[in-house]
């Protein structure tokens, strides 16, 4: 049995049978491997599989025990006694659909993303894109460090150009301040590096704005951070004679960079005019905010499931990545395409990534624990980077399917599927519904209520 988000993806996926596999049957991770001898989540076919054909193959390739793939299956994994701790006012829990990337090679290494949805088409076009980046060597990553911003606001500061200056002058007592409140991230090689001062001008006067720049390691750092300024804001008081307003962390974690770039061998996407097309595409968004929001949305399509599988912070990463696109005044896209000598897709990535491994659901929801398992990654900058493959891998498919065959066509698919199955309709019923409905492009609920009617 198909899942619905994958069925009928094929405008996304453009799945490809290897002609080095038969025909006869769907072709396995297991056969990929005998092959090439190594470790490959390339794959075709793998949407025909059933659910648990799938688990199979996966917990193959990351190494699952029976008792993590059960974590995985089971809706009720975050019991409730877990719920109640994580938030207040707990009364239930609510479950997305947890799929997989595949066909992702980052940095020379395969991997399979966990990803949990609700869109449909987004898993199999990263798929699809991934697959297309693999001829020309798939993702290279890198990562500027862990580097997040806590911002102290000091108001009535009588004069705030010499305050500056003498702030600077004791940036190794605020850094000692800062550091004893947390002696384990210290001794990990983390906590306060550097401090900055900005003069602002605003509604109710100039402030002196302190920056603590903290080395989070591989935590997101949120609480770290904010526990800082809290404990040298008075410090801070007495040395300018002003008065500490906000104490917190800047979600602009612009020292917290993922980047990401690949080279789509134009054979891949299509040809060189399919190219052309969709680097057009893109010049409209670099051009215009309106086009922007769409693209990075469509992006943050493949980062945010990646965000919440892993059971990292969606908000700040948004935010963080938004603001990012809007730091020159004018509000641009978060990846960049363009064309080679050869006449290839290049495209590249830059945003904030403040994902850790360390604290909150991270560490306390079960399947959050297992996701990051099937990643591998051991750092918070390696997580970071494959979330930034994944959103510039999310970013190609839907240019290229709007430069090409339009973005409706797929949706249209995905959605005539889900309306038959809200209709009630199962099986071959389903099957025979969806493909009259975008035969003749009447994709409503009630022409599928009507269409089950006839077929019963």
């Amino acid at each position: 049995m198909r899942s619905a988000a994958c069925w009928n993806a094929s405008w996304a996926v453009g799945w490809i049978r290897s002609p080095a596999i038969s025909s006869d049957r769907t072709p396995t991770l297991n056969d990929a491997r005998r092959k090439r001898h190594m470790k490959t989540s390339s794959y075709s076919g793998f949407f025909k599989l059933s659910t648990e054909e799938r688990m199979k193959e996966v917990a193959e390739f990351c190494g699952l025990t029976q008792e993590e793939q059960a974590i995985l299956k089971d809706a009720n994994s975050l019991d409730m006694d877990k719920a109640d701790h994580m938030i207040e006012n707990v009364i239930g829990r609510y479950t997305y659909p947890l799929g997989v990337a595949i066909n992702f090679v980052i940095n020379g290494k395969d991997y399979v993303i966990p990803m949990a949805s609700e869109e449909p088409s987004v898993l199999a076009a990263c798929s699809n894109a991934a697959k297309m980046a693999r001829p020309g060597g798939g993702f290279t990553t890198d990562y500027t460090g862990n580097i997040m911003i806590s911002q102290i606001q000091l108001l009535d500061v009588p004069t705030p150009h010499y305050a500056k200056g003498k702030i600077l002058e004791h940036k190794a007592q605020i850094a000692e301040l800062c550091n004893a409140k947390d002696p384990v991230l210290v001794s990990l090689g983390g906590g306060v590096k550097d401090v900055e001062v900005r003069i602002l001008d605003s509604i109710v006067g100039p402030m002196v704005i302190v920056h603590l720049l903290v080395d989070t390691g591989d935590a997101m750092g949120a609480n770290a951070v904010n526990t800082m300024a809290e404990a040298v804001a008075p410090f801070l008081e007495e040395l300018t004679g002003g008065r500490a307003e906000l104490r917190i962390l800047s979600n602009l974690a612009d020292r917290r960079l993922a980047r990401a770039r690949a080279v789509f061998k134009k054979e891949a996407v299509g040809g060189e005019e399919v190219v052309d097309k969709m680097i057009a595409a893109y010049a409209f968004a670099a051009a215009d905010p309106y086009r922007a929001a769409t693209n990075n949305k469509g992006i943050m399509n493949g980062v945010i499931p990646v965000v919440i599988a892993t059971g990292n912070d969606t908000r700040a990463i948004e935010s963080g990545a938004h603001a990012y696109a809007a730091r020159s005044g004018h509000y641009s896209p978060f990846a960049t395409w363009e064309k080679n000598a050869d006449g290839d897709l290049v495209g590249s990535i830059e945003m904030p990534m403040a994902v850790g491994l360390v604290g909150g659901a991270t560490k306390i929801h079960p399947a959050a624990k297992v996701a990051v398992k099937m990643l591998g990654v051991k750092t918070a900058s390696e997580l970071a980077q494959i979330i930034a493959a994944v959103g510039l891998a999310q970013n190609m498919a839907a240019i290229k399917a709007l430069a090409t065959e339009g973005i409706q066509r797929g949706h249209m698919s995905l959605h005539a599927r889900n309306l038959a199955a809200t209709a009630g309709a199962k099986g071959e019923v389903l099957e025979r519904i969806v493909k009259q409905m975008v035969a003749e492009k009447n994709v409503r609920l009630e022409y599928a209520q009507e269409l089950m009617k006839q077929y019963q």
